[in-house]
């Protein structure tokens, strides 16, 4: 695989094949926990995407043992106002640039999601994940109401009622249950998660690119409907992100 210049710190970039770019999320010492550079990387990777020319779709993973676990807890805790605001509106630009990009995106959940992880993982068109990995939106757990994504995409894949089961209770669940819950498009043994992503998107790459991007683009309607309740749900999380009692709920998600 040849490297392919976007100029990430965090996230290498590799072609795979000629139509196909793998992005891999690369803090494995943090479990790819997204810093102030990755969190910016993410919210401009499907924008930078799709810019891309030389590019039909694109798989993305994490190095090591996991996909990306979200934020580092302490940063949570630490950050000021205008650091939170300024994470605040690249999240809007992560998701909607999920939900607008013209070409196909497949994520390879090699290990455990969480946070924007997580958010990056479901907003794919495509998800594979582990069998075994947890996956896990924890706001909840650690005092913030569940603001990335979550209300924007899971009463879709899988139902209010599996939504409100574990996103209130903010409890982790397998690759394996969020497939029989339709949270994700598919499971597989952790050896097999890349490799099924990277023959799905040289599938996709074999159709006729119009056609995909453009029957995307009709299905992903159902999300710009949902796209006011996504926005005011990260609104809550800013509210309950300034909770003084922050601190304690996330020492305690820590337990959890």
């Amino acid at each position: 695989m040849t490297q392919d210049p976007y100029g990430f710190t965090h996230i290498t970039v590799a072609r795979p094949s000629a139509d196909v770019v793998l992005f891999t999320l690369d803090r494995p010492e943090r479990m790819n926990a997204t810093n102030a550079v990755l969190h910016t990387e993410l919210a401009g990777l499907a924008r930078r995407f799709d810019q891309d020319s030389g590019a039909q779709v694109a798989v993305i993973t994490g190095a090591g043992r996991a996909f990306c676990v979200g934020g580092d807890y302490d940063d949570v805790v630490s950050s000021g106002h205008e650091t939170r605001v300024r994470m605040m509106w690249e999240t809007i630009e992560l998701v909607s640039g999920l939900v607008e990009s013209r070409k196909p995106i497949i994520s390879a959940i090699n290990g455990p999601a969480a946070g924007a992880g997580l958010a990056l993982a479901l907003l794919a068109d495509i998800s594979i994940a582990n069998e075994d990995a947890n996956l896990s939106d924890g706001h909840a757990r650690i005092g913030l109401a569940a603001g990335d994504h979550a209300v924007l995409i899971w009463p879709l894949l899988c139902g209010l009622a599996k939504a409100k089961r574990y996103l209130l209770t903010a409890d982790k669940i397998t690759g394996r249950e969020a497939e029989r819950i339709g949270l994700v498009s598919e499971c597989a043994p952790s050896d097999q998660v890349l490799p099924r992503a990277l023959q799905l998107a040289d599938q996709l790459t074999r159709l006729s690119p119009q056609a995909v991007q453009l029957t995307k683009r009709a299905l992903n309607s159902w999300l710009r409907q949902a796209m006011p309740a996504f926005e005011a749900s990260l609104g809550y999380e800013m509210v309950t992100s300034f909770d003084p009692g922050l601190g304690a709920a996330v020492d305690r998600g820590r337990g959890g």
